[in-house]
């Protein structure tokens, strides 16, 4: 009974040394990443503003970028929108591109993987497809689906439906034949098999389609929002650039980036609470 007490005691002890040393590595990974963030800024300044190798219409400096950030907030001019108003429009599009590219991409990888006949009717169309880079889409976009919120949407579909479809075939794929073994010896169906088994393996392969999918549709973006749009992240960069505006391309490129890895850490949470490590 003591010799249990005091196991379980040096236990908790090694959890809590190695929860310490996980907050003291995130902690110094988050004050290396401030200090490279403001070094950045400091070269910025002094190449923009102090030694002036660069013209202002060509590279503004930090707080010229942050006049324009703070000004577009509250202000449409000159691109037909606030900051905001940019920002959910490009959502909308990547999202549902995104969303649908999940939908149909898990469930086809899943079935070519474990089905063999389903495989070998749908692994030679998909590999035609895959190698078809997304801005090629656009012409055959704009006649299905005309130029509203379906051709982008659709386009930043073929940016997600390929990611997803590969990794969860990769997934299903590497559940080990034994753990399958194991099941049918208990009596499991194929079914079974297929949901208690190799769906649960696959989880971490699904994850990381999920978000290599939504780091390429949120770069597929810009080329969605070509499409005639009025809104958007893309829109604004096109529009700004016509007009030589550099501040306003940049702050459209930094909240592309952020917005990104807003939903990136989303995504990281979500997988923290599905996939058990």
């Amino acid at each position: 009974m003591e010799e249990n007490i005091i196991i379980n005691s040096s236990l908790k002890e090694k959890e809590k040394i190695v929860i310490a040393n996980k907050k003291r590595d995130r902690n110094k990974f988050f004050i290396i990443s401030v200090i490279s963030v403001v070094i950045f800024l400091i070269i910025w300044q002094l190449i923009t503003d102090v030694f002036k190798l660069f013209p202002s219409y060509s590279l503004p400096s930090p707080y010229t970028v942050f006049k324009s950030f703070i000004y577009k907030l509250t202000n449409k001019a000159p691109d037909n929108g606030t900051l905001f108003q940019h920002i959910l429009a490009s959502l909308q599009v990547a999202l549902t591109g995104y969303f649908l590219g999940a939908a149909i991409g898990i469930p086809l990888g899943i079935c070519m993987a474990w089905f063999k006949k389903f495989n070998l009717v749908a692994t030679p169309l998909f590999d035609l497809i895959r190698p078809i880079p997304t801005i090629a889409w656009i012409p055959m976009m704009i006649l299905w689906f005309g130029i509203g919120l379906g051709a982008k949407s659709a386009i930043v579909f073929m940016s997600a439906f390929v990611p997803c479809v590969i990794n969860t075939y990769s997934g299903i794929k590497a559940t080990t034949q034994v753990h399958l073994w194991v099941a049918q010896t208990f009596g499991a169906s194929r079914g079974q098999m297929l949901k208690e088994v190799a769906i649960p393996t696959a989880l971490p392969y699904i994850f990381t389609g999920l978000r290599v999918s939504l780091g390429a549709s949120w770069t597929s973006l810009c080329a969605a929002e070509m499409l005639a749009a009025s809104r958007g992240l893309g829109f604004m960069i096109q529009l700004n650039r016509q007009l030589a505006r550099a501040d306003l391309i940049i702050v459209g490129m930094l909240t592309i980036g952020a917005v990104g890895a807003i939903l990136s850490v989303g995504l990281g949470y979500l997988e923290k609470k599905f996939v058990k490590r």
